[in-house]
């Protein structure tokens, strides 16, 4: 049972919270190779999107991702296995013709497959993969265009470009499948050029039109009014973002790199998050944005996102204290099972008891007004 006190109304939980789940359970998966935590991972971010996910169509684009993972560790074994590099290991699985290559390359085609190299290129792909499929589960659980209208004000104008394609690019798909209809009811058929001529034009003139009453209505509720700010203020919110940005980049370089166990990494990262928070605040202040109705970040999304902090904090304390088991000397030894970790990863599986219930859903707003819905 759900306890009393996180008992609330039937609502959507912050997209914002969902990402962040996703990339806690992300940035475990990129400190190991061994497939036990990685495959956990992947059950995890799997039983929460069968559990948590709605009934929109972008909810059910995990599966995608799942099949893409699939193809991605089965392309890597392919490379590892005809191009690739230096020993293949003392258990010949069997040999290819083997083609002559520059020396200088370091490269082969062909020769020797060995099963230490297969198991290799397994684990390297087993662990994109599953980075692969944290994504995807944000994808599904967290709609991308609420999440955009999150987003602060200073990238208020990115948000709202943003929010408008994604709701425009799938009705011009639905616009051409209703002309080819019409086509067909009034005995117009084929394809080749002559056809794409009779679907261009009727689909570009509702684009425009759309076009048209959109910008009419954005501009009647006053969309693109900005405050004045001098110059020495917009110099001082760009060089904040811009260090913020730069420090974020060397700060997740230095936790995720593998060839350095230093803290070198957490110091610059925190820096550049509040170099950046800074600058994207300020930033913000010109734009004079309010909010119709924004999504509340209650205490749900708090333990959501505590969730997925709790497998990252512990993955890394792993790789610092017992590194031997997360990442294996050799492909054909047992992995072993490396119990803090694993527990980490476990405790993302308790926003399925976490998150409030799904809404009901409701009827559909039109095409037409909600990108300015989305966009407030």
């Amino acid at each position: 049972m759900r306890p009393q006190h996180l008992v609330t109304h039937p609502r959507s939980l912050h997209p914002g919270a969902w990402w962040l789940w996703a990339l806690g359970l992300a940035a475990a998966a990129s400190r190991t190779q061994n497939p036990v935590p990685l495959l956990l991972v992947l059950a995890v971010t799997g039983f929460v999107v069968a559990a948590r996910r709605s009934d929109a169509p972008w909810a059910r684009s995990y599966g995608a991702f799942l099949k893409l993972a699939l193809v991605l560790i089965v392309v890597r074994i392919l490379f590892q296995s005809v191009l690739s590099s230096g020993s293949q290991g003392p258990t010949v699985l069997l040999t290819l013709p083997d083609l002559p290559v520059p020396g200088s390359t370091g490269l082969k085609l062909g020769g020797v497959i060995s099963l230490e190299a297969v198991l290799q290129a397994t684990y390297e792909g087993l662990q994109l993969a599953t980075i692969l499929c944290c994504v995807g589960a944000a994808n599904s659980l967290g709609s991308a265009r609420r999440l955009l209208r999150s987003m602060p004000g200073a990238l208020y104008e990115v948000g709202v470009a943003s929010v408008i394609a994604l709701t425009f690019a799938p009705q011009l798909v639905t616009d051409a499948g209703r002309v080819r209809a019409a086509q067909r009811l009034r005995g117009q058929s084929g394809g080749g050029l002559t056809s794409m001529k009779r679907l261009a034009m009727p689909v570009l003139e509702g684009a425009l039109d759309r076009s048209v009453e959109l910008a009419a209505a954005m501009d009647s509720r006053g969309y693109g009014r900005t405050t004045h700010r001098s110059r020495g203020s917009r110099r001082l919110t760009g060089l904040l973002v811009f260090g913020g940005i730069l420090g974020v980049a060397v700060g997740v370089y230095g936790l995720l790199s593998g060839t350095s166990t230093s803290w070198f990494g957490l110091p610059m990262l925190l820096a550049g998050c509040v170099l950046a928070a800074t600058g994207t605040y300020l930033g913000g202040r010109r734009t004079g944005r309010t909010k119709y109705r924004p999504d509340p970040w209650a205490l749900p999304e708090w333990l959501v996102v505590g969730c997925g902090l709790v497998p990252a904090v512990t993955m890394f304390w792993s790789v610092r204290t017992d590194p031997a088991s997360l990442f294996l000397a050799s492909a054909t030894t047992v992995p072993p099972v490396p119990l803090l970790a694993c527990a980490g990863i476990m405790v993302g599986l308790l926003p399925c008891v976490l998150a409030p219930p799904l809404p009901r859903v409701g009827p559909v707003a039109p095409v037409g007004t909600a990108p300015v819905e989305a966009a407030a």
